[in-house]
């Protein structure tokens, strides 16, 4: 062999090796389909405990192995809550039972005043989205029925909803409401416009978001809590925590699926003022703390679980260093003690609420920057929140609740919220991403997967 052959074969080899190297997957890449399987096998597992103690009604009781309802009755909370993650899985036999239970015993003709905002996005969401997702008309009559006893609540001298109304009788109560509870029904009644042709109920939901929006401050932000009635705030406290979180999120999805340019508008205005007087950088990570809504002025520097949706919505509007940054704030938070309390001190980093109640939003967050980035680091966030969900919360028919993530005292609580995102989020994060194309589909505030089929 001439030495010219012999340094042409070297350098084949060389490179044939370095082209391997290239392709060669990072472990955590090999893993996915076993760490997906694992969600498919921890929600089968919760669907078989929820079958045996707590079939037909709202939730389980993973301790005691029994069942709560919401309103002493059921509404079927946690199979309307699981059906369309069943159907992402690929669970037929699963989905199939549900699907029957649904249309055997779901009703709504019933004397009950509920919760306008969960019922929305829980119930109406998830039978808007099974309709989309099996074709069935009978959840579009569901859906629609829902849709028709809730509007009254919509009937206020500013047209903001109250938060309580009956089912059966269409009286509201409950005046003082918040910003995601008026601003994050958006979705769902404008997709019951979309698919029946009939635009009251995006009317209705619009109009509730403009009047709210019109009422922030000169610099841009939204308060607490706010008097449907005379339009005055009585909490002028601004975040992006609960009763505000989802009202910014709607904006912005609203926005992707209707393409009204309105939503567009507000989103970009509203979003400027949070990053401007929110955002803290400290020497412990970025973070959104709270200020005044009328001045700027930081007043709490609290953040927690339900904070942790900001970067899978940062990912939506484009900001995506700002959500890189945010995202290490939240998994340092789920480090702190293995899984994420629901508050912390962001400045000292002490734990301010201890409890987690299985919330998604974190998991949420790693999905949409895997999506996004393509980078394994929030494949290897994801396992490990996943994998601490699995070790702390884990009972013999489901997943609990903690009292508290520095002891890890279970409550006897699964909220349908577990089924709905937090198992759905952590299977779409391993899935082949042709499971669910984000391209087509915006989820609502409960993970319900809606699309433009009109």
């Amino acid at each position: 062999m001439t030495k010219i052959t012999s340094l042409l074969l070297t350098l084949l080899i060389v490179a044939s090796c370095t082209s391997q190297q290239k392709e060669q997957k990072p472990p955590i890449e090999q893993e996915k389909q076993a760490l997906a399987d694992e969600v498919k096998a921890a929600f089968v597992h919760t669907w078989d405990g929820y079958k045996e103690y707590a079939w037909g009604h709202d939730d389980l009781k993973p301790i005691s192995n029994s069942y709560s309802d919401w309103y002493g009755e059921s509404l079927l909370m946690t199979p309307v809550d699981a059906f369309d993650t069943m159907v992402l899985m690929g669970l037929d036999e699963q989905a199939e039972e549900a699907k029957e239970l649904i249309f055997e015993e779901l009703s709504f003709d019933k004397d009950l005043s509920v919760q306008n905002f969960e019922i929305t996005i829980r119930l109406f969401g998830g039978l808007l989205a099974a309709y989309q997702f099996d074709g069935d008309e009978r959840f579009l009559e569901l859906a629609e029925d829902l849709g028709n006893r809730l509007l009254p609540a919509f009937d206020s001298p500013t047209g903001m909803p109250y938060v309580m109304v009956n089912l059966k009788t269409g009286e509201t109560s409950g005046s003082i409401n918040n910003p995601a509870e008026i601003g994050t029904l958006m979705l769902e009644f404008g997709t019951l416009s979309k698919l029946t042709g009939n635009p009251d109920y995006y009317d209705k939901a619009k109009k509730a978001m403009v009047e709210l929006y019109n009422r922030r401050s000169d610099i841009g932000l939204v308060g607490t809590l706010i008097d449907v009635e005379s339009g005055e705030w009585t909490d002028t406290s601004s975040h992006i925590s609960g009763r505000i979180d989802s009202y910014y999120e709607y904006l912005l999805k609203a926005y992707v699926l209707f393409e009204d340019e309105d939503f567009k508008e507000m989103y970009d205005e509203s979003i400027k003022a949070v990053n401007k007087y929110l955002v803290d950088r400290t020497d412990t990570g970025t973070w959104y703390g709270y200020a005044d809504m009328n001045t700027g002025e930081r007043s709490r520097t609290v953040y927690g679980a339900l904070d942790a949706f900001m970067p899978g919505m940062l990912v939506m509007g484009g900001q995506v260093d700002l959500a890189r940054e945010v995202q290490e704030s939240n998994f340092k938070m789920w480090q702190m003690h293995d899984i994420e309390p629901e508050a912390i001190d962001y400045t000292t980093m002490e734990v301010e609420h201890p409890a987690y109640l299985l919330r998604p939003e974190n998991i949420e967050s790693a999905f949409y920057l895997y999506r996004e980035t393509g980078e394994a680091k929030y494949l290897e966030m994801g396992k490990t929140m996943f994998q601490s969900l699995v070790e702390y919360c884990k009972t013999e028919s489901g997943f609990a609740e903690l009292a508290d993530v520095r002891t890890k005292e279970k409550n006897d609580a699964m909220h349908s919220f577990f089924l709905a995102e937090t198992l759905k989020y952590s299977y779409l994060l391993f899935a082949p991403e042709s499971t669910l194309d984000l391209d087509e589909y915006v989820f609502n505030t409960e993970a319900h997967p809606l699309t433009k089929t009109w």
